[in-house]
């Protein structure tokens, strides 16, 4: 018995192992067969002074305007297209670096927007649609009329809120541009008094222009 023993352990051995290759070999079809996860891309705002958040606001008949560059965020989607799937926004500005060119005014606006204990406005969003723009005259394809839906918090306070702009193509980089407005009483804010019985109006108007490159190649 034991020599039988012995003679069939080769061959017992040999039928283990040719299971196992064909197990392995099974794993391997299978891994490569499975669908793999799409490509994604996520582009991120430039830093370098290029981009430009400006508001209006009317006062009795004039109007004055405050700028900064102090702005942040990314696109991100699924899909190599533009937006091609599950698009996502998220930009926000800091407050407290808003220039009006008068420094009292400056100040004014800093206590009326709380940049203390709200220091930025910021708005993250979902992308609703993608359509190609050649209003410009771009044949190439480049330029892309993109609607967003989210929500928009300012001092605190975040309100629903669309907004659409145009997403073109520059070389290396996407240049956004959008142009919207915003209701200071939507987001509890009281419109400040410049002079006696005269208010700054609750509408604002805000002009965005914003450069992104792809995640990792900002310093190239």
């Amino acid at each position: 018995m034991s020599r039988l023993l012995a003679v069939g352990a080769p061959a017992a051995r040999r039928r283990a192992g040719a299971a196992c290759a064909a197990l392995g070999l099974v794993i391997v079809l299978a891994a490569a067969a499975a669908p793999r996860p799409a490509s994604s891309a996520e582009w991120h705002v430039q830093g370098d002074g290029a981009n430009e958040i400006e508001f209006t606001s009317e006062v009795a008949g004039f109007s004055f305007t405050g700028t900064t560059d102090a702005v942040d965020g990314y696109f991100y989607w699924d899909g190599e297209e533009l937006f091609e799937r599950d698009g996502q926004v998220y930009f926000e500005v800091e407050l407290r670096a808003l220039d009006t060119g008068i420094g009292k005014r400056d100040r004014d606006m800093r206590e009326v927007l709380g940049v203390k204990k709200w220091p930025r406005a910021a708005y993250k969003g979902k992308v609703l649609a993608v359509e190609a723009d050649t209003s410009g005259g771009d044949s190439l394809g480049l330029s892309h009329r993109v609607r967003t839906r989210g929500g928009l918090t300012l001092r605190g306070v975040e309100r629903p809120m669309e907004i659409t702009g145009l997403v073109r193509r520059e070389g290396d980089e996407l240049v956004a541009r959008s142009e919207f407005s915003v209701r200071l009483a939507d987001h509890q804010i009281e419109a400040p008094t410049l002079a006696a019985f005269v208010k700054v109006s609750d509408q604002v108007a805000v002009r965005v222009l914003i450069r992104l490159r792809r995640a990792g190649e900002e310093d190239k």
